[in-house]
């Protein structure tokens, strides 16, 4: 599509050249008929200039009807010899004739030539103007005009033709291409615009499927496993006998009570979180406490979790200090992941979080004694952010190393600790042998400079 401004110049000289050859025609009629008044009265030749004179303007009215000179493009196919060219010839014949009659018609080549120009193209239109020009010199030779003049003065106004009307299209030409790139340019911001929402959507997709698995989809896990520990206590109690003398039927019903207790407490701090997550609040550990003090809590729940089966500790190395709350949030997200999966994968007894405090950088090792497993049987890892360093190794018990991604029934959780430590630009490795036990371990930069 052209700019709006070089249409309007377009229709401008449109309109110019219309108004010009009406004017130059008229003139060089007006003038024959003035002469031949002058005379003594009107003689065939008279009537004849007003004869051609209209019959010029009618094919070329008739042209500018049928053929759309104004709109045709500069880098379009022109030239053609019908209906194009056909208009051409017949108004350079009846021009050449009205030429024969009136000297004055000379002046009607100017319109004619920057019209061939146009209408025909650089190379048929170049060609057209030559013979235009050689009509007027003709012309102009034989009204008795001096011989210099008559070259020049038609030789010159081609030139001028040519050059005005290729100019003109060079400036089309230049105009339409930076109106290409300019709607180039917007349908790329567009694009980009685009992507940068999907890309938004997806991040924040990835961030509220992390905090939902980290937080109420662990929450119901423990709720689940405590729930079924009163299941099977309850079911002592419902044996026949089972609160005769000596039988374990109020020690079972005793149990239950507090298994549910336990599943009830669980549903409150899960609501609690839910709250707090959509009000996109900090963890509630880490409102009251020191990521070491909401470490400790996790740990506690997820021995009660257990059932009593499952030993979990905690320690703190180096010198505790306040860490950026992404950090403290997501070393604290990845702990109760990790002890999650702890509780319904591994099958320990015994399990240890350490937290080290190394200065420029802060490190959290989860270790358990459970079952283990190969991680070099897992399938291919998950792809991390970009611009993330989290390098996900895992390593075997035999020093083989490979891509760290969860069993295909673990689900979303190692991917999105791993999201998570990308996203600080840290580091992640996962040991684990079948029989060996696993240890995870997390390594985060910290910038000096950032204050909690």
């Amino acid at each position: 599509m052209k700019p709006r401004a070089v249409i309007s110049a377009a229709l401008g000289l449109q309109i110019a050249l219309d108004v010009l050859l009406v004017a130059l025609v008229g003139l060089a009629v007006g003038s024959r008929w003035a002469e031949a008044l002058s005379a003594g009265g009107l003689d065939a030749g008279a009537w004849g200039a007003l004869a051609c004179g209209l019959g010029l303007l009618l094919v070329y009215g008739v042209g500018r009807s049928r053929i759309n000179v104004r709109d045709t493009a500069v880098d379009a196919p022109r030239g053609a010899w019908w209906p194009v060219g056909a208009w051409v010839a017949a108004l350079i014949a009846g021009w050449a004739l009205l030429l024969l009659l009136t000297p004055v018609a000379l002046w009607i080549a100017f319109p004619l030539m920057f019209l061939e120009m146009h209408v025909l193209g650089p190379r048929r239109g170049i060609v057209a103007v030559a013979a235009t020009t050689a009509c007027a010199i003709g012309g102009a030779i034989l009204g008795g005009q001096q011989l210099v003049g008559s070259i020049l003065g038609p030789t010159f106004g081609g030139l001028v033709a040519i050059a005005v009307v290729l100019g003109f299209e060079t400036i089309v030409r230049e105009s339409q291409g930076r109106q290409e790139l300019i709607d180039d340019l917007v349908r790329t911001r567009a694009d980009l615009a685009a992507s940068e929402r999907e890309a938004a959507v997806a991040t924040e997709r990835e961030r509220l499927a992390r905090e939902i698995h980290d937080t109420l989809a662990q929450g119901f896990s423990s709720i689940e496993l405590l729930l079924r520990a009163a299941d099977t206590a309850l079911a002592e109690v419902e044996a026949p006998g089972a609160f005769a003398e000596g039988a374990p039927g109020p020690t079972a019903a005793r149990t239950a009570r507090g298994y549910v207790t336990r599943s009830r407490l669980a549903a409150q701090q899960n609501l609690a979180e839910a709250r707090r997550f959509v009000r996109d609040l900090a963890p509630a550990d880490l409102e009251s406490a020191t990521l070491v003090g909401a470490l400790e809590r996790v740990a506690d729940r997820t021995a009660l979790a257990a059932g009593g089966g499952l030993a979990v500790t905690v320690e703190a190395s180096g010198q505790p200090h306040p860490l950026p709350a992404t950090v403290e949030t997501a070393l604290l997200r990845i702990a109760q992941s990790a002890l999650a999966n702890v509780v319904q994968h591994a099958g320990a007894t015994r399990a240890a979080v350490t937290l080290s405090f190394l200065g420029d950088a802060v490190a959290l090792d989860v270790v358990d004694d459970g079952r283990g497993f190969d991680p070099l049987a897992l399938r291919a890892p998950h792809p991390t952010p970009e611009g993330g360093s989290a390098v996900g190794q895992v390593e075997r018990g035999d020093g083989a190393t490979g891509a760290a991604t969860p069993p295909p029934r673990s689900g979303f959780g190692l991917t999105a600790m791993r999201s998570r430590v990308a996203e600080l630009g840290g580091t992640f490795s996962l040991e684990s042998s079948p029989g060996e036990g696993t240890a995870l371990a997390v390594h985060l930069p910290l910038d000096p400079q950032e204050t909690r």
